[in-house]
């Protein structure tokens, strides 16, 4: 379909038939995402402020059935790249953010901790140095002032701001780890995600969202203790990065809820059904 015959549809997006106008939509939306760039570039030229918002609407909803596209691709991916699933999280809110761009972010911070970074010492002196450079050199910390913000949820947010939520702070603290070759993994705690060290011979725990403090398996035993839940795995073992962007969307979710935001909480969970559905499912 070319311009002329996309300008003629966009006309038609205010006709006083009804019908004519949803017939209109299903069409533009069954052209795909390769006809975003036409109808932001319509956008820019019809000064009529209802055909606006109706292409406004259209391109969130090309946009995002092209994000649960996405989404299941990587849930049935072999590698099931974190970062790559954080950044199609953030895509909900900015969908012209650059992969690239995140990867290069993470490069500096990976360069700053390799600097002073020694692969020799023991493991508890890898983490403390790590913390150093996460927390007393590049300044990241906890966001309590505005823990429910959807921002924390947004990878490009926290590596700007340098504040986020739990999850998000293991997931960048998780990834320089990686790079530097350490066996750092998360861990789905009740109301807290955590990061554990774990080997063959040494596993402990570390507490991101408190400045990285390290703490023992009894200590986990006591929070559960507190909580009134029976041990569980779960509780001590790495999780996959899939469970890792479940448990991001669903703070997402709420935190859209928090905000009065249902439409974008409702957007978030059907987000989550694509991470959650089994093969089985979509055949």
């Amino acid at each position: 379909m070319n311009t002329n015959e996309i300008k003629a549809l966009v006309s038609l997006l205010d006709d006083d038939d009804k019908e004519v106008q949803l017939h209109v939509e299903q069409r533009i939306i069954s052209l795909g995402g390769p006809v975003i760039p036409f109808l932001e570039a319509e956008w820019e030229t019809n000064f009529n402020p209802i055909v606006q918002k109706k292409i406004e609407e259209l391109i969130h909803t090309l946009q995002f059935d092209a994000l649960k596209q996405r989404l299941r691709e990587w849930k049935d991916s072999e590698t099931q790249d974190l970062l790559e699933g954080m950044w199609l999280v953030a895509t909900y809110q900015y969908p012209d953010l650059s992969l690239e761009r995140l990867k290069k972010d993470l490069e500096q911070i990976y360069y700053d901790a390799w600097l002073e970074f020694k692969a020799d010492v023991h493991a508890y002196d890898q983490v403390k140095i790590l913390n150093s450079v996460m927390f007393s050199k590049l300044k990241f910390a906890a966001n309590t002032k505005n823990f429910h913000s959807p921002a924390n949820c947004m990878i490009n947010i926290v590596l700007d701001s340098k504040r986020g939520n739990p999850i998000s702070l293991c997931v960048i603290y998780m990834l320089i780890a990686h790079k530097l070759k350490l066996p750092i993994y998360g861990v789905n705690l009740p109301n807290l995600f955590i990061l554990t060290f774990k080997t063959a011979e040494t596993q402990f725990y570390i507490n991101v969202f408190n400045k990285g403090i390290v703490f023992s398996r009894s200590d986990i035993d006591s929070y559960i203790k507190q909580l009134n839940l029976p041990p569980s795995d779960i509780f001590y073992e790495p999780c996959s990065n899939v469970d890792i962007i479940k448990r991001v969307l669903r703070n997402l979710s709420l935190a859209f809820e928090k905000t009065g935001d249902s439409d974008k909480m409702e957007e978030v969970r059907l987000l989550l059904d694509v991470v959650t559905e089994n093969k089985e499912s979509q055949e």
